[in-house]
């Protein structure tokens, strides 16, 4: 049975230094060339060869679709000096030992990885250790395999109540908002039955207003606060952020309110992921308000990602904080439509943006201060131009003809949902880790996306409720909230 190893092993295979004239004769060390028995000097093949072999990767198809049972995986090869042998990889991750021996191939059964998207590549080696570029073929896998191979995904704990998003305190206590005001905590495994904190004057009308987002501040282990964005009807219906004071498993007493949006129209797009920067600042997802044409104003706080200090007032540096007055001094990105979840990479601070579309296409963002990522004008791949930062990477809301043939491939959803980039160094296997995952509420499914292999996506889980937001546990498992409990994802 092929073994999964670790791409980092191949970045070297031996050296290609020759040392001429290591015995008699005189000739100097390093030189590349030979000498016959007549004394003639010769080119030496092996050191002036550069010529990058060829390969041919012949199955499976490119895009082919909904496979089943074993498949074999071929390839020719050929080279002007000789092929040293065939290298081939399933999702980003070396399948089995190099094939020495034409004719090429290697196999998987593909009830070993979750349903959907995978990437298959393979390369050729010559005896001169020249590599022929990657060869690529997008597949999709049948059967209904919702974890891959040595995963196990069990429903932590439920009864949660339109539960929204969650995070989790350095003790291990998991906080769960609820669309209706009500933060809950699971405790050792189990949720408690007194709330954490009820917010009052929580409007939830809709399927998008009410409490959408929750976030630890990142000293709450010596300071118990707890940030939350809502919709209350204090002062005329708008989004706002509060934050409580921890007592134990209960709040302190009422939220102190930091920071108000603007009035609300419309129920739709509110937004309200918040995370905490390695810059300790407080960046948040607000959405378009259902209004689309205020993403684009850099003075409005509609469909940007905004920055603030810990207390909510305004960091000196944000982008538009000359330009801007008021509260749209706390701008820092504009053109979303509606960045329900984001996430912040701990060891280095990068930001992925998942932007729910709305006609044809999801996306993932990389955060980058300033930067117009073109909602209302362009979507996905759509009508961008100079003046916008493309998306990471998207997908459609349906398939494209032929199935897979579209950016985005296999993976298809309309309503991108949960973040989290997975840390070097957790608990699952190498080929996991610095990957970023994310899922769609519609489909249920869960993909990540390789950023050290070009960005390419594959399937990774599928979850029976609708997930809302991802998060890596202290323990290294993945954690997915759905809209009424967790399960948890981990290696066997």
């Amino acid at each position: 049975m092929a073994n999964w190893r670790s791409t980092i092993g191949w970045m070297v295979l031996g050296s290609s230094v020759l040392l001429a004239g290591c015995g008699g004769g005189g000739g100097e060390a390093g030189s590349a060339t030979d000498a016959t028995a007549d004394g003639r000097e010769v080119p030496d093949a092996l050191a002036a060869d550069t010529e990058l072999p060829t390969l041919v990767l012949n199955t499976p198809a490119n895009l082919a679709a909904n496979l089943t049972g074993r498949i074999d995986i071929t390839a020719d090869a050929s080279d002007n000096v000789g092929i040293a042998g065939v290298e081939f990889q399933i999702d980003g991750a070396l399948w089995g030992d190099d094939d020495t021996n034409p004719p090429y191939m290697t196999s998987i059964t593909t009830s070993r990885l979750t349903t959907g998207q995978h990437v298959i590549r393979a390369r050729a080696r010559d005896t001169s250790n020249n590599r022929s570029a990657w060869v690529t073929r997008v597949v999709q896998f049948g059967n209904d395999v919702q974890v891959p191979e040595g995963f196990t995904k069990t429903a932590l704990v439920g009864g949660f109540d339109g539960a929204t998003s969650f995070a989790q305190a350095p003790d291990g206590r998991i906080f769960i908002a609820q669309q209706n005001g009500q933060i809950r905590v699971i405790k050792n495994g189990a949720l408690l039955p007194t709330p954490f904190a009820t917010l009052a004057n929580v409007n939830n009308e809709g399927s998008e207003r009410g409490l959408g987002g929750i976030v630890l501040h990142p000293d709450f282990a010596s300071n118990g606060w707890v940030y939350v964005y809502y919709t209350t009807t204090e002062g005329g219906i708008h989004n706002r952020i509060s934050r409580f004071t921890a007592n134990g498993d209960v709040a302190a007493g009422p939220p102190t309110a930091l920071f108000g949006l603007p009035t609300l129209t419309t129920t739709m797009h509110n937004g309200g992921a918040m995370h905490f920067g390695i810059d300790g600042k407080l960046y948040v997802g607000v959405g378009d308000g259902g209004l689309g044409a205020p993403a684009q104003d850099r003075t409005s706080l509609f469909g940007k990602m905004l920055r603030l200090n810990d207390d909510a007032t305004i960091p000196t540096d944000n982008p538009y904080y000359g330009t801007n007055t008021g509260n749209a001094r706390a701008v820092w990105a504009i053109g979303l439509r509606n960045p329900f979840t984001f996430a912040i990479r701990p060891s280095d601070g990068r930001i992925h943006i998942n932007d729910v579309g709305q006609n044809t296409w999801e996306e993932i963002d990389v955060g980058i201060a300033g930067a117009n990522y073109g909602w209302p004008n362009s979507e996905g791949p759509d009508n961008l131009t100079a003046a916008f930062t493309a998306p990471l990477f998207t997908y459609r809301h349906t398939a494209a003809t032929p199935p897979g043939s579209a950016v985005g491939g296999f993976i298809i959803g309309r309503c991108i949902a949960g973040g989290a980039f997975y840390p070097v160094g957790g608990s699952f296997p190498a080929r996991f880790q610095g990957n970023y995952f994310f899922a769609d509420f519609t489909t249920h499914e869960i993909s990540r996306v390789d950023l050290s292999n070009g960005n390419a996506v594959y399937a990774f889980a599928k979850t029976v409720g609708e997930p809302v937001d991802l998060r890596v546990a202290t323990d290294g498992a993945l954690l997915v909230l759905t809209r009424n409990n967790i399960v948890r994802i981990a290696p066997t």
